[in-house]
């Protein structure tokens, strides 16, 4: 059974930074892609942000220049930096990680609230 575990989420005032991890435990082979994903309220869940296995990322139009994706193999790891967050960043930020090249799981999601 493989899970993923996502932390970091909070509450951030307009401006802040924070930092999103997620780990993928399990019994697998391979990690190909693993990305973020996040719904705000009342809208569609959207790709943040992914990384392939060598390295190669991509973002959403709303996050580039802001957010920077990253990954540590060794551990199991991605994560994402988010900074000069604004109040449209609030959403719950939900992991997502391609497994044997064949099959999508997802973490539990954690909540980033952006306000004053």
């Amino acid at each position: 059974q493989v899970q993923l575990v996502e932390s970091g989420g909070g509450l951030v005032q307009p401006g802040g930074s924070l930092r999103l991890s997620c780990i993928v435990s399990g019994s697998f082979v391979s990690i190909s892609v693993m990305a973020w994903y996040r719904r705000a309220p009342g809208k569609q869940r959207e790709l943040v942000a992914d990384i392939t296995s060598g390295g190669w990322t991509n973002y959403a139009d709303s996050v580039k220049g802001r957010f920077t994706i990253s990954r540590d193999n060794a551990k199991n790891t991605v994560y994402l930096q988010m900074n000069s967050l604004k109040p449209e960043d609030t959403a719950v930020y939900y992991c997502n990680a391609r497994i044997n090249g064949v099959y999508d799981y997802w973490g539990q999601g954690t909540q980033v609230t952006v306000s004053s």
